[in-house]
């Protein structure tokens, strides 16, 4: 199971048709890359590789990229790859810093998962607890039902043997949680409105930090589900099913 002080530390994505047609509505221009595959992900866990658009020298690509940031100066993969940066501090922290003027992505999500202590699991029952595991499961999606855009940083690492091919990895940017998150998690990603795609992706530092900042409130809306999602293997399309209270 995640690490509780962790966010966002698990999420799913299933709607690439929709968030293909958001982009075009935006007008929006992308390529993809060449190798580019998608496949559905209803309880994607770290280390996977996920659907990205990354903001590359003043090109937005279509890509997977690996969750979980290797730099581009790492001598090899380190044994730590985080999933997760921290808005307030993206400037000072030497792992994320060289990225944050440079190399922008979204992250489409369908929604994401957050484990709350037993006791805030529920404002209206506290049935259904298992006692050997006081952390119970949400999904938080978008109240729209749009696929979610989150902010992300990305970067390529190239191997030392050039023969093998680099890889892309992304990191989420997660920000304080918002009205609708606090009773969850004290924390959240940063969830991107349609008007600040292009902004973000086009990596100017300066001005795209303002945009790090809380959902406002009521964007989002959340329920419990299973404890099987706490398996990451467990991938089944009932990870997103509300729980049964009875």
């Amino acid at each position: 199971m995640p690490n509780p002080g962790t966010m966002c530390g698990r999420f799913g994505f299933f709607e690439l048709r929709y968030f293909l047609d958001q982009l075009r509505q935006l007008e929006l221009p992308f390529e993809e890359e060449e190798h580019y595959g998608f496949m559905p992900g209803y309880n994607i866990a770290p280390d996977n590789t996920v659907t990205v658009l990354l903001g590359d020298e003043g090109v937005n690509v279509l890509a997977n990229a690996h969750w979980g940031l290797v730099p581009h100066w790492a001598e090899t993969i380190p044994k730590i790859r985080p999933v997760n940066a921290r808005a307030e501090s993206l400037g000072t922290k030497p792992y994320f810093r060289h990225m944050l003027n440079r190399r922008h992505c979204l992250i489409p999500a369908s929604g994401f998962y957050e484990w709350s202590a037993a006791r805030d699991a529920s404002p209206k029952s506290s049935a259904m607890r298992d006692a050997s595991d006081n952390k119970q499961p949400w999904y938080i999606h978008r109240a729209d039902k749009r696929p979610m855009a989150l902010a992300g940083l990305w970067d390529r690492w190239q191997p030392k043997d050039e023969k093998k091919p680099p890889l892309t990895s992304c990191a989420i940017i997660t920000t304080e949680a918002n009205a609708d998150m606090q009773s969850i998690h004290e924390r959240m990603p940063v969830i991107l409105e349609q008007e600040s795609w292009q902004e973000w992706l086009d990596a100017d530092g300066k001005a795209a930090t303002c945009l790090l900042r809380p959902a406002v409130d009521g964007i989002i809306e959340s329920y419990r589900v299973s404890r099987k999602i706490n398996n990451p293997q467990y991938i089944r399309k009932d990870c997103i099913e509300p729980l049964n209270e009875e």
